[in-house]
């Protein structure tokens, strides 16, 4: 038995009787830290989740956002990190048919997928290069089947994913505000399962999530059919908009059990079903198999009298199986019936809410150890240093992702994948959305606070540098198991840190994810909350890529200061962890994001790229690698207060831009960042076809573009195709 011996008194107390076997399996089901949120729920309440945009926050399938117009964008993010450590291909591919159907829950059409990785070194492990590969096929197959445009992500390589991976996947979707979907429903509304029938794959999957791994249950995992996910796409968008359902409802974790009593709980009434009615996959289920199983590709929609056949008729028309199981009424139980034996009668409330659980939280030993570190050696060949960490997998470019992805099906992508900070898609109302993934688990492994506020900021850096506001968040929390004290402890701080920065730039959160356990015979994984951030651009003329052109004039924007903690510089390099983390300040952030915007607006910079992985030396190089072109670049005249050449080259302070400009608007913008008191540099122009960096007209580096390309575009295919 899952439960606690005080969850399992806590049932008892409610019920006043002894659960039966059916009723402790919904329960152990529902109440696992994946779908209750028992040990995160008192923290994620404090953040910000209100705003102008606001229309859905969490709670819900997906976030909703107003984007003008009578339109709204959805958001949602996911993870399949357990399933897919055990089998990548499976794990990857249910986890996007997973995120689709939140998004299709809220009534929206699905337009866009995203996706946020985590492995340990595939330089040193075939294991970890298994894991890579095939994550990213199960990824590619599904979205591509659905023909859903898998157009952004990132991918992050640690050896505290040795053997295990973090698999994130986040979904937009786009809609007609008047079509939003919430649950609703009255006394005799009909419940109607949809879709693949149940099996026993998938059963414990919410169990299985909730605790340490230490042995491969591959039964727990699901089996994809995007085929299936296709139609059930089609179908729950024609019923939408034909107005014959009032509540839909993905099938996740903890299968039927946790989707009919959330639907109960939410709608505020009882749901009487009949499993015996459910269609399945396999004879001779048990009613507690038939409840827990969390086979893939099902939907359950209210519906009333009047439109029930309507429903039916659409499901008929895509040969979408299903199964009316059940009726809406008025008492406030889940009542539970095989033919005419009730297994399960417990109040819908009672299993949809678990008792919280108290958890401690204690500040890790490790952390004043790690604050305090000797600095290295200057390396003797700097040119070396570039290309070996522009060469580092996880700041190398993700090409040989992307290539597997169809990012351009469904016509919407205005800035693909490796052209810009963040992929750019056109909405139906003319306007454009953006959204991008961020994260960093060696920042938040030596400073979870600051870390998780960097993620943020980075994330909102991107949307900015494609011309976008940013107007909302979700965000995913992954860390090992919450009863450490020590690692809840960062968990605690990761909130803070993410609440903190939410209320200063108004961004407000508007769903996520919290997962624990992520941990193996090895140990746990570094704390690693990835954010999301959704970006509205208004006009298309707003629109900005990273790619610079010849005798284009570059300038730094911000400052530049001695903070290598968690630096792929210190880690990759010189093989150190800790240090000065780079530390975001809120109020001063804002402001350059602001001016920023105002710079794009009025067309007065060309391309825009933000300093992050790599610091200074890895954004400029990466923006010379993309247009093909060299620069000879002083770094005299850059804002910073370090002491050493290679903390101004590879420190990754946060809030800073490179952009690129004409000669003419030079004046303009450098009066605007002077009065606005944000400091800059001017870096150089592009031109010629060597990357050159120059410090009091001493040559620090000197690479040929072609090596540089090689380094950096290459790596990744060599390390997969043929390592």
């Amino acid at each position: 038995m899952s439960l606690t011996q005080e969850e399992f008194d806590y049932l008892k107390n409610e019920l006043k009787r002894q659960p039966n076997d059916v009723e402790l399996s919904m329960v152990e089901a529902e109440w696992s830290e994946h779908c209750s949120y028992k040990s995160s729920k008192p923290y994620l309440k404090l953040l910000p989740s209100e705003g102008k945009r606001v229309i859905v926050g969490p709670g819900y399938d997906a976030g909703v956002l107003d984007v003008g117009d009578g339109y709204v964008v959805t958001v949602h993010i996911e993870s399949h990190n357990h399933p897919s450590a055990v089998e990548p291909y499976g794990g990857a591919a249910t986890g996007v048919g997973g995120v689709i159907r939140d998004i299709l829950s809220m009534g929206t059409r699905p337009i866009a997928i995203f996706d946020a990785l985590r492995f340990g070194s595939i330089e040193k492990s075939s294991h970890n290069k298994w894991l890579f590969k095939n994550v990213v096929r199960g990824i590619a197959d599904y979205g591509n089947c659905l023909g859903i445009p898998t157009v952004a992500g990132e991918v992050e390589f640690d050896d505290s994913f040795e053997r295990y991976c973090l698999v994130d996947v986040a979904s937009i979707g786009m809609g007609k505000k008047e079509d939003i979907v919430t649950s609703r429903a009255d006394n005799d509304d009909y419940v109607v399962l949809a879709g693949g029938s149940t099996g026993r794959d998938g059963i414990h999957g919410a169990s299985f999530a909730s605790k340490v791994l230490e042995e491969e249950n591959r039964s727990a995992v699901q089996i994809p059919d995007p085929f299936l996910e296709k139609l059930i796409l089609e179908a729950t968008m024609e019923a939408i908009e034909a107005r014959c359902v009032k509540a839909v409802k993905d099938l996740g974790g903890g299968g039927l059990s946790c989707c009919l009593s959330e639907t109960a709980d939410k709608i505020g009434k009882g749901i009487n079903v009949d499993i015996s009615k459910v269609h399945v996959r396999e004879q001779g289920m048990t009613p507690a198999e038939v409840m827990i199983s969390e086979s893939q590709e099902r939907m359950l929609y209210v519906t009333d009298g009047t439109n029930l056949n309507n429903l039916l008729s659409i499901l008929d028309k895509y040969e979408i199986s299903y199964s009316v199981i059940g009726k809406v009424k008025d008492h406030h139980n889940l009542v539970v019936r095989h033919n005419s034996h009730v297994v399960a009668d417990m109040p819908a409330s009672l299993v949809a809410n678990a008792p919280l659980a108290n958890r401690i939280a204690k500040k890790p030993a490790y952390l004043e150890k790690l604050a305090n570190v000797n600095k290295p050696s200057i390396p003797k060949d700097l040119n070396d240093a570039l290309l070996k960490t522009l060469s580092n997998p996880t700041i190398a470019s993700k090409r040989w992702v992307y290539q597997q992805y169809d990012h351009e099906v469904g016509i919407r992508t205005v800035v693909k994948p490796g052209y810009g900070d963040a992929s750019v898609l056109r909405l139906d109302n003319g306007k454009f959305v953006t959204f991008k993934l961020d994260g960093n688990s060696k920042h938040c492994y030596i400073d979870p606070y600051n870390g998780a506020v960097g993620c943020f900021a980075e994330a909102c850096r991107n949307v900015v540098s494609v011309g976008a506001e940013p107007i909302g968040m979700v965000d995913h929390l992954q860390f090992g198991s919450p009863e450490d004290a020590e690692i809840f402890w960062t968990f605690v701080e990761t909130i803070k840190g993410i609440s903190n920065y939410s209320k200063v730039m108004n961004v407000p959160c508007v769903g996520g994810k919290v997962s624990f356990y992520n941990e193996t015979d090895n140990g746990p994984i570094k704390p690693s909350p990835i954010i999301g951030v959704v970006g509205l651009i208004e006009d298309a003329s707003h629109i900005r890529n990273s790619i610079i052109k010849e005798n284009d004039t570059l300038l730094i924007i911000g400052l530049t200061k001695d903070e290598m903690g968690g630096s792929e510089y210190y880690e990759y390099i010189h093989g150190i962890t800790g240090g000065n983390v780079p530390k975001v300040d809120p109020s001063l952030d804002c402001k350059v994001m602001r001016v920023m915007l105002d710079l794009i607006k009025n067309n007065m910079v060309r391309s825009v790229h933000d300093c992050s992985k790599g610091g200074l030396a890895i954004a400029l190089s990466e923006m010379c690698v993309g247009g093909n072109i060299g620069i000879d670049a002083t770094l005299t005249h850059v804002p910073n207060e370090c002491s050493r050449i290679d903390d101004l080259l590879f420190s990754e302070s946060h809030s800073r831009f490179i952009v690129s400009i004409e000669e003419d608007e030079f004046t303009s913008i450098t009066n605007l960042l002077e009065k606005q008191e944000i400091p800059y540099g001017t870096l150089g122009k592009a031109q010629g076809n060597s990357i050159r960096f120059t410090y009091n007209d001493k040559n620090i580096i000197n690479v040929s573009v072609d090596k540089a390309v090689d380094a950096w575009a290459n790596t990744l295919e060599r390390l997969i195709e043929h390592g």
